[in-house]
């Protein structure tokens, strides 16, 4: 019985194999969301404060509930909404329509944060300064139907 059952098994992979069939993991690309630790919001807080050409004092944090990470192959992606200080005007001013919501990206070799402004990426004929890819909004449950990403309510 051993035999008969571990030859119908052997039987199907080599079918399987021959007929150019991955296993079902084999076939999947797959992402998973990476915990938000103080050191990569003080990053991102740094790396977004730049981006909008003030020092990070003008900012107070990023806002809670609206800071994701994960990582898709070498490519690592953040998206956060810094707060900007009620005593920073500049800050303030910054973080309204297109500065609203920061999408940020690195690669693993060289580990700097690249900004985009993309607070205006989830309205439809928005122009993207780049685009999240379809794994990591399905990891972040975000629309898949936004022009750009961003998470709902932005």
């Amino acid at each position: 019985m051993r035999r008969a059952a571990f030859g119908g098994a052997l039987v199907l992979c080599v079918a399987m194999a021959l007929a150019g069939c991955d296993t079902p993991t084999a076939s999947v690309r797959s992402t998973v969301p990476l915990k938000v630790t103080s050191g990569l919001e003080a990053a991102l807080l740094a790396a977004g404060a730049a981006a909008h050409h003030l020092p990070v004092r003008d900012f107070t944090g990023l806002t809670k509930g609206r800071t994701f990470y994960a990582r898709d192959g070498v490519q690592y992606w953040a998206g956060a909404q810094l707060i900007p200080s009620k005593s920073s005007m500049a800050a303030q001013v910054v973080v309204q329509d297109d500065g609203a919501y920061d999408l940020f990206t690195m690669y693993a070799p060289d580990l700097k944060w690249t900004v985009y402004e993309d607070g205006l990426g989830t309205m439809k004929g928005t122009h993207c300064a780049i685009v999240v890819p379809t794994i990591v909004r399905v990891t972040w449950h975000w629309s898949t139907n936004t022009p750009c990403g961003g998470p709902p309510g932005i």
